[in-house]
């Protein structure tokens, strides 16, 4: 996007999506703070910011996790934890649900619901207790669907029982952990993920543990995340009311004792509504995002979005790799490459808001369905702008909707409003999605996918895009089968 107009344009925009009124999509241009060892920027940052995008995806409102941060650090401060366990929990609370899209789409099509609804709903429920654990699954499960067969939905919800419920608790929190692992963090923090939905008395989730067998740093994660939803519901007095009443149950009896102590420091209180975990990273524990750390995080949180559908699975990274190559072809810069790619690899953040009943719907949308599938470019950009590094990346990511004719969104952008690694970003995207499995029809194979873009270039997309694209795509594809082959040993072993 060149010169002042997009921008403008841009920055005039004023559309209202889900309740979020979006004033100013884009600032102008700065450059890249983390090259040139300018400005280092803390990965706490990076995570901060990108945490929002965690929260939606389990349903929360944005800050869910930096306010529960900030609970439990305070919470870690007066046990007087020692810095390297605090270090670990800081982490392990902006990541806590890293791994939550990895369920959403069996969540959805177990209770044939929004599972952002199902998920936010049930942090609300006491687990232990059977008559609301019934009582959320008979509130939530099949929605505007006929008495008989929400009667049949409920009914097999219940047979699912405890097995079925720690089996998609497992899968979360195993990618949490994985998730936290690729950036590069410690394994008390990868392990705080895991044990996140532990309970005190054995009756938590996914494998039951109890008492100390649950690290410090994960029986501290889940009072610290369940503190912060009740309090959004009523203040302290809720969240040290939930904490007095699971007290033995869910929560390890010292760690309430630990938040009741600060049930009338109302500075603290007032303090999570606009919280800045930065003050609560131990000064002598900071961790850098140099560029090796930021490529790591990229991919990492690429492969939360693609976790979200069964259909999605690699998309952000293939659709990297093509960015990429036709950029090279393209000869831009190995900072604009790198600029484009870690854009290309979290272009469908915003995704993550958008309900796994959409994502997977086999048949066409209705409007107000797309009208909120149009939102995830605009919701990628709010999350990536919290990032500094970012603001450039953010800018391209929320472009690859846009068309040249203006056809596109969520701006109707024409050309002239539209860069190379922006029309570059979009050539790979199309190129990515017509080749890949959708609910609605097969994968399209090289030439019908070169076919099918090659009405559009020049027109919709890029000409010059997609002329580096034709050349680079059937290499690239002809690699992504090679890496999706079984290994010779695994056949053996599959047919043994």
């Amino acid at each position: 996007m060149e010169g002042s107009a997009a921008t403008d344009a841009l920055r005039g925009l004023h559309t209202s999506c889900r309740g979020v009124m979006l004033v100013s999509m884009f600032e102008d241009r700065v450059a890249d703070p983390v090259r040139g060892n300018e400005v280092e920027l803390r990965l706490s940052e990076l995570l901060s910011g990108l945490s929002h995008a965690l929260d939606i995806t389990e349903g929360q409102p944005r800050g869910h996790a930096e306010r529960s941060c900030l609970i439990g650090m305070r919470l870690g401060a007066e046990l007087g934890l020692d810095d390297d366990t605090r270090s670990s929990i800081f982490y392990a609370l902006l990541l806590k649900d890293a791994g939550c899209s990895s369920n959403a789409a069996k969540i959805a099509a177990l209770f044939a619901a929004d599972d952002a609804t199902v998920k936010r709903t049930r942090r609300l429920t006491d687990s232990d207790s059977t008559w609301q654990a019934l009582a959320h699954i008979v509130r939530t499960a099949a929605p505007g669907c006929p008495p008989l067969v929400r009667a049949r939905r409920v009914g097999a919800l219940i047979r699912l029982g405890r097995a079925g419920a720690s089996s998609l608790v497992a899968l979360r929190c195993d990618r949490g952990a994985a998730v936290a692992r690729a950036i590069g963090l410690d394994e008390t923090t990868a392990r705080a993920i895991l044990e996140l939905d532990e309970h005190w008395d054995g009756r938590g989730y996914p494998t039951g543990l109890y008492h100390d067998q649950i690290s410090l740093a994960g029986r501290l994660l889940c009072l610290a995340q369940t503190a912060e939803v009740f309090w959004r519901r009523g203040g302290s007095e809720a969240a040290c009311g939930i904490a007095r009443r699971r007290r033995g149950r869910w929560f390890d009896p010292d760690l309430v004792d630990a938040l009741l102590a600060l049930e009338e420091d109302d500075e603290f209180w007032r303090s999570i509504a606009n919280p800045d975990v930065s003050l609560w990273e131990p000064p002598d524990r900071v961790l850098i995002a140099d560029e090796e750390r930021l490529d790591r995080v990229a991919r990492a949180f690429a492969s939360v979005v693609d976790a979200k559908s069964p259909y999605t699975a690699r998309h952000s990274a293939r659709v990297a790799e093509i960015a990429d190559q036709v950029a090279a072809t393209l000869d831009l810069s190995p900072d604009s490459r790198a600029t484009l790619r870690r854009a290309a690899l979290l272009h469908d953040l915003g995704k993550l808001g958008v309900s796994s009943r959409i994502l997977d719907k086999p048949g066409p949308l209705t409007e107000p369905e797309w009208e909120v599938m149009r939102c995830h470019p605009r919701w990628s950009m709010e999350i990536l702008t919290r990032v500094r590094a970012f603001r450039e990346l953010a800018r391209i990511a929320a472009l690859h909707h846009e068309r040249l004719d203006g056809s596109g969104y969520v701006a109707g952008l024409t050309a002239d409003d539209l860069d190379l690694p922006a029309r570059i970003l979009a050539v790979a995207d199309v190129a990515e999605a017509l080749g890949a499995d959708r609910p609605y029809r097969r994968a399209l194979d090289v030439d019908e996918v070169l076919e099918i873009m090659r009405g559009d270039a020049g027109r919709k997309l890029d000409a010059d895009a997609f002329g580096a694209l034709e050349d680079v795509l059937p290499a690239l594809r002809l690699a992504d089968a090679e890496r999706s082959r079984p290994r010779q040993g695994s056949r053996r072993r599959s047919a043994s």
